[in-house]
């Protein structure tokens, strides 16, 4: 008998499911271009003034998706006849390839609720998959926009690509994975970057509105002025979108101090712009400082980092409540170096060459900026990490108990006894409140049921009139007596029951009735005397 194994089957079922990412991340690839191409298409469409033909226009779309990813493009078509780099990557444009190279490798390992039994590449072969089909298609745009108007530069296309999609799909992997961290340090720490990274990036933001809010007659004079049609304005305005991220990161490198730079030899920092600045017509490039030394509102941006910096060390800190000071200055100083990092990165895109000569270095240096945001945590970050952590360690304070109450002293306290009482209430002539029921007005009392108390014997006196001669018919050991005084004297019997046999309470309706009692025979009176005279 053959023993037939599964290796076999399963080793082409992975080599399927690599296939399939290869060829998820070619679909990335096409679809990311095929958006650019239709923008620049209907863009094409609209101009009343359409420059060149549709080979053009794919040459075109070609190097804005090129650009997208970081490649520096060469104009061929300048008006000197040399040609001119540019190399400012609208980081808009960038989020598109990044986003669908991230999701094509987290769906290579997560393909879904429906397709768990199948194969699965390893998170390498998965990350390797990905990148490598969206590289073919890469090269391939690479070698086709070598015969356009914007050919490739090829060491950037060498470079910056492989870089970031291999970046994107390793992101996505992480992802399908669960974002996992090998120790809890790590993920503070990578929290704590991309805190201060946002921070950064949101306070560049508001000083770029800010600055284009202040210059808004000049920003609308340049927009007006590089169009005159709706569709040459519509594209103005879409390039405008396109570098809105650009600004924010222009800002934050203007806070940080580095600054950025307008041209060779023109350097705009919070201390003033110096030198002659290169700006070419654009409603962005409106909203920089003006020539001079900086005031206090220009000063005011260093706040951005500032604040960047003690959230960094903040979130540190709250975390490093357990850790040693050794291990919570570590990583703060790593959260600053990642931050550093990634800053970085962001400012040597946001800037580049916009052509040659003056305008070869145009915007922020990556490196200082990223030297700078390292110097600006490990000066702010690092001690407030170690201060909220010496805060979080401090021994709490204890709750003020209050003292309790002085018991009384019993032996002081004098109890009426039951004559006082009664002699106190005889005096006052007070008599007890009656009760009052929702059956009853106040003017009314209900009568107390208590103890009636029958006596066969006359009490001392002259009897009342109608009636036999008792007691008070309530107990005067239940009620003092006051309320006894309500019915005797004049009125007798209240019931008028001479066989009224005493009570306690009147039974519940689920207890038994008592059997009743015969009533006692009347004693008969004495015959009268016939020796009587008045008789």
């Amino acid at each position: 008998m053959t023993h037939v194994t599964e290796q076999p089957l399963v080793q082409g079922g992975r080599s399927a499911a690599l296939a399939a990412a290869c060829v998820r991340g070619g679909v990335a690839a096409g679809l990311g271009l095929g958006v650019l191409a239709v923008l620049v298409i209907a863009a094409w469409v609209s101009s009343p003034f359409p420059d060149g033909g549709p080979g053009d226009v794919l040459h075109a779309a070609a190097g804005l998706w090129l650009l997208a990813h970081g490649v520096e493009l060469i104009r061929t078509d300048t008006l000197s006849g040399l040609p001119a780099p540019l190399g400012v990557v609208p980081l808009l444009l960038t989020a598109l390839p990044v986003w669908l190279v991230h999701r094509a490798a987290r769906d290579t390992l997560d393909p879904g609720a429906g397709a768990r039994d199948r194969p699965r590449p390893s998170p390498s072969g998965a990350v390797a998959s990905v990148a490598g089909g969206y590289l073919l298609v890469t090269a391939a745009v690479v070698l086709y926009s070598e015969s356009g108007p914007l050919p490739a530069e090829l060491v950037t296309a060498g470079l910056w690509p492989p870089a970031v999609v291999a970046g994107a799909a390793g992101a996505g992997v992480w992802t399908a994975l669960g974002r996992p961290f090998p120790g809890p340090r790590w993920a503070v720490l990578a929290r704590a970057a991309g805190l201060g990274l946002g921070t950064l990036l949101v306070g560049g933001a508001v000083a770029a509105a800010a600055s284009t809010v202040w210059h808004a007659g000049r920003a609308q004079t340049v927009f007006l002025g590089l169009a005159g049609e709706w569709s040459g304005r519509a594209v103005v305005l879409l390039l405008v979108l396109a570098l809105l991220p650009n600004a924010a990161v222009w800002g934050a490198a203007y806070g940080l101090g580095p600054g950025f730079a307008l041209g060779t030899g023109a350097l705009a920092t919070p201390l003033g712009l110096a030198g002659d600045p290169a700006v070419p017509p654009f409603p962005l490039l409106a909203a920089v400082p003006a020539e001079g030394r900086g005031t206090w509102l220009h000063w005011a941006v260093a706040a951005v980092p500032l604040v960047a910096s003690v959230l960094l060390g903040h979130r540190v800190g709250r975390a490093a409540r357990t850790w040693t000071a050794r291990d919570t200055a570590l990583t703060a100083l790593g959260a600053a170096g990642a931050c550093g990092a990634a800053v970085a990165v962001l400012a040597a895109a946001a800037g580049g060459p916009l052509g040659s000569g003056r305008l070869s270095a145009f915007g922020p240096v990556g490196w200082q900026v990223g030297a700078a945001a390292v110097l600006w945590g490990a000066c702010a970050g690092l001690p407030a990490a170690l201060g909220v952590r010496a805060w979080g360690r401090r021994p709490p304070r204890p709750k003020r108990v209050p003292a309790p109450a002085p018991a009384p002293d019993l032996t002081k306290t004098k109890v009426k006894t039951k004559p006082e009482a009664a002699s106190g209430a005889a005096a006052s002539g007070d008599r007890e409140p009656a009760r009052k029921g929702w059956w009853r007005p106040a003017w009314n009392p209900a009568p107390k049921w208590g103890r009636l108390r029958r006596t066969g014997a006359a009490t001392t006196g002259a009897p009342a009139p109608g009636g036999t001669p008792h007691e008070d018919p309530y107990d005067d050991d239940l009620y003092g007596g006051s309320y006894g005084n309500a019915y005797g004297g004049s009125y007798g019997d209240p019931f008028g029951d001479t066989g009224y046999e005493p009570y306690d309470f009147l039974p519940a309706a689920w207890e038994p009735s008592p059997e009743p009692k015969p009533d006692p025979e009347p004693t008969p009176a004495p015959a009268p005397d016939s020796k009587d005279p008045g008789t």
